[in-house]
């Protein structure tokens, strides 16, 4: 088997760039070990298409994303469930409030509307919103998108423009000859590499590349989500974050709320998947109280931990061609907030990998900031 350019994991970020790289009449392959959307870039309720919070080195990447997931369901023929309904990041003590301001001015020089919301401003779009909270800052154009559907869109996208997909397919090496990758192994056959390969397997990604001599410093956490049971008047109409402390609520299409803000769970040897932790569920419940009093008592449908994900030391993405490997590219450690960025970033890889140019706006994610100083 040969390949021109072949794609591990049909993840968001793999599939959009296989999709891509289609588009040109390229042999493109890709191998994904379990199914599509089975892992990071798949599960409950929905992920935020975000910049309010977001690591200042990301922000350059957030108006061309406004762009690609207001067109991302017609282009890719499928749904995404992209809705855009405002980011409000909540504050509650008063020591936050300068930070917010220089943070409503930098999102601003990059374009992104943003403002600096008064308790009286806040509770006119939220009005269930706690007393204690004292400001926000409003983000109009944020919003959410069901990842699962478009995960699945967009690999059905890259299919139908020529990509071949085989699922469960585990990689299991890469065999590299004078500084370039000439196969793919997996369980049952070796794929041969003509122009290039991304690496873009989530929390394998680490492991599979170790014995070329690339050394990534990411680390595997497992995202809690809780999900709500259905209630009459869902009191939350926007994108809710918070300035100090790990909580995000979502209001799902189908009056459920989702719950999250970085809470882990925990590996389970025994199941051999990641499970929730009882303190943490107790604890995301208690914050999604202080914020809005009136979710006191609301019973909760799901709780999960089992889609493990890539996290990197500084909490920002992993988007390079490896150090000593030509024709090698690498797209990890999303620390789950990637998900906003997908469309421009696979675009990108996408583009880099055909021309050999790396895009300016991906500089900021290379593996070189990890090398020793």
């Amino acid at each position: 088997m040969r390949a021109d350019y072949v794609v591990v994991g049909a993840g968001v970020h793999g599939a959009t760039a296989a999709w891509h790289l289609a588009q040109g009449n390229r042999e493109v392959l890709v191998l994904e070990a379990a199914t599509v959307a089975s892992g990071a870039s798949g599960g409950p309720g929905e992920r935020g298409v975000r910049a309010n919070g977001r690591d200042p080195r990301e922000l350059p990447l957030l108006p061309l994303a406004y762009e690609r997931w207001d067109e991302f369901a017609g282009r890719i023929g499928g749904s995404t469930g992209y809705r855009r309904l405002g980011q409000l990041e909540r504050i509650e003590r008063e020591e936050d409030l300068t930070s917010a301001m220089k943070r409503v001015e930098l999102q601003r020089r990059h374009g992104i509307p943003t403002e600096l919301l008064d308790s009286s401003a806040l509770r006119r779009l939220e009005p269930e919103v706690s007393g204690a909270i004292v400001a926000a800052t409003y983000c109009p154009m944020d919003g959410v998108a069901d990842h699962t559907a478009t995960t699945l869109a967009v690999a059905g996208a890259a299919r139908r423009v020529g990509a071949e997909l085989l699922e469960h397919t585990k990689v299991t090496g890469l065999r590299a000859s004078g500084g370039a990758v000439v196969a793919v192994q997996t369980r049952a056959h070796e794929v041969l590499v003509g122009r290039a390969v991304i690496i873009a397997c989530n929390t394998a990604t680490a492991d599979l590349l170790a014995p070329l001599g690339v050394r990534l410093p990411t680390f595997s956490v497992f995202p809690q989500v809780l999900v709500t049971e259905q209630i009459d008047a869902p009191p939350v109409h926007h994108l809710i974050g918070h300035a100090h402390r790990p909580l995000a609520i979502k209001a799902l299409p189908d009056q459920r709320l989702m719950i999250t803000g970085g809470r882990v769970g925990t590996w389970d040897d025994r199941s051999q998947r990641g499970v929730v932790d009882a303190a943490q569920v107790a604890a995301n419940l208690a914050d999604a109280v202080s914020a809005f009093p009136c979710l006191a008592g609301a019973e909760l449908s799901m709780t999960v931990a089992d889609r493990a994900e890539s996290v990197s030391p500084d909490m920002i993405p992993i988007v390079d061609r490896l150090p000593g490997v030509s024709n090698a590219f690498v797209a990890t450690g999303w620390s789950g907030h990637g998900w906003a960025i997908a469309p421009v970033v696979g675009e990108l890889l996408a583009e880099w990998v055909v021309n050999g140019a790396p895009p300016a706006l991906l500089a900021p994610f290379a593996v070189s900031r990890f090398a020793p100083s």
